[in-house]
């Protein structure tokens, strides 16, 4: 439950001061923002199963204030902390078990009117990160069924490689339509394609940044704008093998993977930020006989 406590903790509560103050030593890289989600299928159809949960933090810096001007390469670094549950069905043991954390540093760029994003995440799997006692250990607290963690991934590293590419048309000066591409290598081998409309004023001029799991855009820097807004969008995914459904076992992802999202960002004052949002994502796997949705959860209040 400490574990609990800590999640809860990350996601509820954001640091007293996200963006540091440019009076820093010249040339000295400055806080910029903290970025967080935290998604679960209790938010979404409630089936505890598949990609049930994740979690993400991501803590922004750069050499200068952000100030959603065009930053060249290096000069806005993401160190991102993450973690993931992908467990089977409690019927079928359809899938294997993995309890995935991570540790990786993203830059966020411009190339003439393109948005950049590389980097790189390490990758603890299996028993070694504990995930699957601590959720067994959940479980059994609120009385919940036991998670199905016997046929579970073995203790290794790996490594992800990521990079995405994506375009701003602003249609008006709160609507923004932004269409990417994106390629991961490593741990999962893919290639995907989508769009992601913004409509309202909230996360129009912030460095958005993409959940592994759902694609849902959260904000990694957070300007004073307040209202509401609606985030739309989708993507497709052609898939070259994964780490998590190794094939010599028998198990066979499917080719293309889709997924399509809905969100919602309410910031009623500034500094106090509010997010759900809800993804529909396709079978992962030939014997997957349904697509599943999650949903996501961000608060953030900042004093």
């Amino acid at each position: 439950m400490r574990h609990l406590a800590l999640i809860l903790l990350c996601l509820l509560a954001a640091p007293l001061a996200d963006v540091v103050s440019a009076q820093s030593t010249p040339g000295a890289r400055v806080a910029i923002g903290n970025g967080r989600l935290f998604s679960n299928d209790l938010f979404g159809d409630g089936h505890d199963r598949w990609r049930t949960g994740s979690y993400v933090f991501s803590h922004l810096r750069s050499a200068v204030p952000y100030d959603s001007a065009p930053k060249g390469f290096g000069e806005v670094m993401e160190y991102r902390f993450r973690t993931e549950i992908i467990a089977p069905t409690r019927r079928t043991r359809d899938r294997p078990y993995a309890g995935i954390i991570s540790l990786g540093a993203h830059t966020h760029h411009t190339f003439g009117p393109a948005e950049i994003s590389l980097g790189a995440d390490v990758l603890a799997i299996g028993p070694q990160t504990r995930l699957s006692d601590f959720q067994r250990a959940y479980h059994e607290v609120f009385s919940l069924p036991r998670p199905p963690t016997r046929n579970q991934l073995s203790d290794q590293f790996a490594l992800q490689a990521t990079g995405e590419a994506r375009y701003t048309y602003r249609l008006n000066p709160r609507t923004s339509l932004r269409p990417f591409v994106e390629g991961q290598t490593g741990a999962e081998n893919l290639l995907r394609a989508g769009a992601d409309l913004i409509m309202g004023p909230v996360g129009q001029n912030d460095l958005l940044l993409r959940d592994v799991t759902t694609g849902q855009l959260y904000r990694g820097t957070q300007d004073d704008r307040t209202g509401v807004s609606l985030v739309v969008g989708g993507d497709v995914t052609a898939v070259d093998g994964s780490l998590f459904l190794p094939e010599s076992e028998g198990y066979a992802p499917t080719e293309t993977r889709t997924r399509a999202r809905a969100g919602l960002n309410w910031q009623p004052v500034p500094g106090m930020t509010f997010f759900y949002g809800a993804t529909y994502l396709s079978p992962e796997f030939k014997g997957q006989d349904e697509g599943q949705v999650v949903g996501s959860l961000k608060l953030n209040f900042n004093f």
